[in-house]
């Protein structure tokens, strides 16, 4: 999928941009929005349950692999309208990670407002399979539970990330931000931060209950050995 994005084109174009967002989201997706959240209150259940066994052996080789420290991390991240909340994961880097950040972010392998690299030194033994695999990202079925994220919407960014968008990359949080998106089935990290707001646009602009349920299907197909996940 060939994306372009022009900061100086985006600019002249925002204000466009809001208002179709706006004019979307009015009174013709209550319907959808109802019925989003019963199918996410009812997949993030079902998950929890499903997935219990799943859970308990990667807390238990969490605490073996470092029994002093938490089996989950939780970190502020921004959700709809620019409100934070606390997002849950799976610890899978070691305790002071975020104190070792500043050292690593000249090595950022993502051009904009984000920071990945793929062979993160914080990372744990553990950390790199339930990554690999995105089992670090099950604990986010509680944000869903609590309304705070979506199964299917734009990742939630950090607040640091946040600070460098332009008024254009910001319509991306219009919506909630969810477990999976158009951006986790069409490349991941091997794409641009430019290329992760287009795509969220995209699916801001015509998201819809089949369109949700097609992206949740294409996650689940791709979510053992996802080589785009680090």
């Amino acid at each position: 999928m060939a994306l372009q994005y022009d900061r100086e084109a985006a600019k002249r174009i925002v204000e466009i941009e809001k208002m179709r967002l706006a004019e979307l989201n009015g009174g013709n997706l209550a319907f959808y929005n109802v019925a989003k959240r019963v199918i996410d209150v009812t997949g993030a259940l079902f998950g929890l349950l499903l997935l219990s066994p799943v859970l308990a052996t990667v807390a238990i080789l969490i605490k073996l692999d470092d029994p002093k420290s938490p089996v989950l991390f939780s970190q502020t991240r921004i959700g709809k309208h620019g409100k934070p909340f606390r997002m849950y994961k799976f610890r899978s880097m070691v305790p002071d990670a975020e104190q070792k950040l500043a050292e690593l972010l000249d090595r950022n392998e993502i051009k904009g407002a984000m920071f990945k690299i793929k062979e993160d030194p914080r990372v744990t033994r553990i950390g790199r399979f339930i990554r690999r695999t995105s089992i670090d990202e099950l604990p986010q079925l509680i944000n869903v539970l609590k309304g705070e994220m979506s199964l299917v919407g734009p990742r939630p960014p950090l607040p640091r990330e946040v600070a460098e968008y332009t008024e254009y990359d910001k319509l991306r949080l219009t919506v909630n931000a969810g477990c999976t998106g158009l951006w986790q089935v069409n490349g991941r990290n091997r794409l641009s931060f430019e290329q992760m707001v287009e795509l969220d646009l995209e699916y801001i602009r015509h998201r819809s209950i089949w369109g949700d349920l097609k992206i949740i299907f294409r996650t689940f197909k791709l979510l053992l050995g996802a080589k785009d996940a680090f």
